[in-house]
């Protein structure tokens, strides 16, 4: 079911505006059942979020998420911060106001007596308002995860300042950014993430033209 959700996610752009129902996974030793819908892009999930959930269930040596308190920006469908709560991180799943009653529902369905922590959800406008509502350091977290939020949006610039924000030097935090390529944007944004963050390639799936980074502050 996950590699049939990559295909039909190939396709950049809804055509129509209705609900698609569920869309089930098992990942992290659990059936996960995600309500999506195409009335907006953040009602969808996207190969990235797939990728980088399955890439974190299996390198849980590597990035180990147990007791972690993790930040997700641009959480959509919620699937990547329930995969992360699956794994033991305390999560914050972060996106715009209009997004979080399906991430909300998503979330809560997911990991309600499953997980070490219940995850929390709050609107994160990139750029806005970070040091007021998300003030450094009482805000800090170990890791940082964004899937496919680096589309046409006209935010791009705003999306690395909210990533700068949260991965600062001094303040230890991982980011880890999963991203298929689709348009020159996304080039132009890997560019600029590697020049403002220590950078490795973690892993690239061709077939799904995804690749996965992790980053940390330069200090």
């Amino acid at each position: 079911m996950a590699g049939e959700a990559l295909d039909r996610r190939n396709i950049w752009e809804p055509s129509v505006c209705c609900a698609l129902g569920n869309e089930s996974f098992y990942i992290a030793g659990y059936d996960i059942s995600i309500r999506e819908s195409v009335d907006t892009f953040g009602a969808l999930i996207w190969p990235g979020g797939i990728a980088l959930s399955q890439f974190l269930e299996n390198n849980q040596q590597q990035l180990n998420l147990m007791d972690k308190a993790v930040l997700e920006i641009g959480a959509g469908t919620g699937l990547l911060s329930i995969v992360a709560s699956l794994l033991g991180a305390w999560v914050t799943a972060t996106d715009l106001p209009d997004i979080l009653s399906n991430l909300t529902f998503n979330l809560l369905r997911n990991t309600r007596g499953r997980c070490r922590y219940t995850p929390q959800v709050s609107a994160l406008t990139w750029a806005q308002h970070l040091q007021r509502d998300f003030p450094y350091p009482a805000f800090h977290y170990d890791y940082v995860l964004a899937a496919d939020v680096v589309y046409p949006h006209g935010s791009i610039n705003e999306l690395l300042e909210t990533m700068q924000h949260f991965c600062r030097p001094g303040s230890r935090t991982t980011l880890l950014w999963a991203n298929k390529i689709r348009f020159q944007s996304d080039f132009e944004f890997t560019e600029s993430f590697e020049s403002s963050f220590n950078t490795v390639m973690l892993a690239e799936l061709p077939q799904q033209e995804v690749r996965i980074y992790k980053a940390t502050a330069k200090e």
